[in-house]
Order: C-alpha cells, then sequence, then structure tokens
C-alpha cells in the first residue's frame, strides 16, 4: 500500500475518488510550514501539493521513502525539481487542468480594467452615482501582447480575437496554432500593445522580464495583465510606471510574495488585485484533482 500525503486542498469529489482506491493510504492535512512538513514527509511515498505548499531541498532530502511529487496546477516554481529528480523523485503537475479557468480569470481581469468594474462596484457600495466619472474603452480594436504562447496564452488569445482585438504574441519557440496570432519579437510587442497580458512561468530568465526598461519600450496609456507568475513583473517598477501614466492600469493575480505585504501596489486607483485565485474555479480544479489521481495511478499501477 503506498501512502499518500495531501498537503493542500483538493476539490471534494477527487479526494472522495482518491480515498476509494484500497492500495492508498491517503491522509490528508494541509497549513504545515516548513519544520512540520520536514517531520511529516520521511514515512509518505507520494505527496500532492497545490500552490501553498512548498516542497524545497530540505524537504527532499527528508523525504527518504518519497517516489512522486504531484502539483495539482501548472506551475512548479513551489518544487525544487532538480533536487527531487536527482533524489529519484518523480515530479508531475495536471497542465491543461485549469487552463479555462486562469484564461476566463484574465479574461475578467482585461474587462475590469478598460471598464473600471471594480471602481464603480465600490463606488455603488458607498453609494454614490459616478457614471461620468468612471467612462471606459473597449477591447474591441485593440491589440493584445501576449507573451508566453502556451495553453492558456492560446486560450487567452481565442477569446480575444473572439472580442475583435488584434493578437500579437511573443515566444521563444515558434507559436503553432490555428488561431489569428502575429507572432513578433518582445520588443515590438512591448511597442505595438495596447494591453499586456503575461502568461509564463517564473525562471531565472523571466524574473523581473517586466521592469523599468520594459515600461519604457511600453507605449504610453499600456495597461498589464498578470495571472502567471508574480516576480515576472517588478512590482516597484509597475508601482512608478502606473504614477506617471506609463502605464494606464493593472491587473494582478499574483505577487514576489504571497500573501502579498505590497499596498502601495494593491491599493493604487488603477489597479484590480486578486488574492492568486486565477485556477480557483470549481470544474478546474475537480479537473487538476482526478489528474493528480491519474499521475499517481500511472506511477504505481
Amino acid at each position: 500500500m503506498k501512502k499518500v500525503l495531501i498537503c493542500d486542498a483538493l476539490h471534494p469529489d477527487a479526494l472522495e475518488e482518491l480515498n476509494s482506491i484500497s492500495d492508498f493510504d491517503v491522509t490528508l492535512k494541509t497549513g504545515m510550514d516548513e519544520e512540520e512538513l520536514l517531520k511529516t514527509i520521511p514515512v509518505y511515498n507520494a505527496a500532492v501539493v497545490r500552490s501553498a505548499t512548498t516542497i524545497r531541498k530540505r524537504v527532499i532530502e527528508a523525504a527518504s521513502d518519497l517516489e512522486i511529487i504531484v502539483r495539482a496546477g501548472i506551475g512548479l516554481d513551489n518544487i525544487d525539481v532538480s533536487d527531487a529528480e536527482e533524489a529519484g523523485i518523480q515530479v508531475a503537475n495536471t497542465p491543461s487542468a485549469t487552463t479555462i479557468s486562469v484564461a476566463e480569470h484574465t479574461f475578467g481581469l482585461m474587462l475590469d480594467t478598460v471598464r473600471n468594474h471594480g471602481q464603480a462596484n465600490l463606488s455603488m457600495k458607498a453609494h454614490k452615482w459616478e457614471k461620468k466619472a468612471l467612462k471606459g474603452t473597449e477591447l474591441y480594436g485593440k491589440t493584445l501582447g501576449i507573451i508566453g504562447s502556451g495553453r492558456i496564452g492560446l486560450a487567452v488569445a481565442d477569446r480575444a480575437i473572439a472580442f475583435g482585438m488584434k493578437v500579437i504574441a511573443f515566444d521563444i519557440v515558434d507559436i503553432i496554432t490555428d488561431l489569428d496570432i502575429n507572432q513578433v519579437s518582445l520588443e515590438d510587442l512591448f511597442a505595438q500593445a495596447d494591453m499586456i497580458s503575461l502568461h509564463l512561468p517564473l525562471t531565472e530568465k523571466t524574473k523581473h522580464m517586466i521592469s523599468d526598461n520594459a515600461f519604457k519600450q511600453m507605449k504610453d496609456g499600456v495597461i498589464i495583465i498578470n495571472a502567471a507568475r508574480g516576480g515576472v513583473v517588478h512590482e516597484a517598477a509597475l508601482l512608478r510606471a502606473l504614477e506617471s501614466g506609463k502605464v494606464r492600469a493593472a491587473g494582478i493575480d499574483v505577487y514576489e510574495k504571497e500573501p502579498t505585504d505590497n499596498f502601495p501596489l494593491i491599493d493604487h486607483p488603477n489597479v484590480t488585485a486578486m488574492p492568486h485565485i486565477g485556477a480557483a474555479a470549481k470544474e478546474g480544479q475537480k479537473r487538476a484533482g482526478l489528474e493528480v489521481i491519474q499521475a499517481l495511478k500511472k506511477k504505481f499501477f
């Protein structure tokens, strides 16, 4: 029997199915810090995490019986993948499960930034009627620059095209799609885009990709959407760009530090701030949970 440690909450249907598999001894233990995880993990053969739990080298070294780590989601930056693989531990994720969830959330941020939905909602709850002050713009006819053309980037592009937007994209590999997307250099994307949406992992190369120098190359009044990874955008530089008016608005779901304490940024009136909920849709979480089970079955059966 394989012992499976669930470190972050899974969809109830997935957890129920996992518990029904007689060859798995499942333990749900969420909210552990690294010290508690170090004490807990040695007896387990599999660990399942989302974004809350971080598995670094110390934990991997303590995980003497661990055979697989499964991330119920896309990004693996909360796992020291190279250290795990060096220790003979497989690392898996669920890359397609939350694509629709994140793409729809991204589009929600796009709509909010151009139509001031968040500000309008707060204004109404303050019993104000600021109709003229909250005039926005359309997405139709605008140029969306997508940085990163994986599953989510292409799903956002598909929705943008349906809204009548022109879509350009940058990626380090050739973009293969039937969608009407023009692949351009990063410099051309900065120069042409009215709105920029980020869809790439956090790596040494992408850390602070969007910083002062990048903002200088962008159009005045550009809109920034980040539902990918926080460290891709230099938050202090973004705040400077917002205060100068270079960036008209920003929709942010992810932060350099989470939970964030960058209150000057999230309190800026032209920022729509969310608490990393891009993948937090019931349907996406259910798909992620079921894909976790498939990864565990593939490993052990």
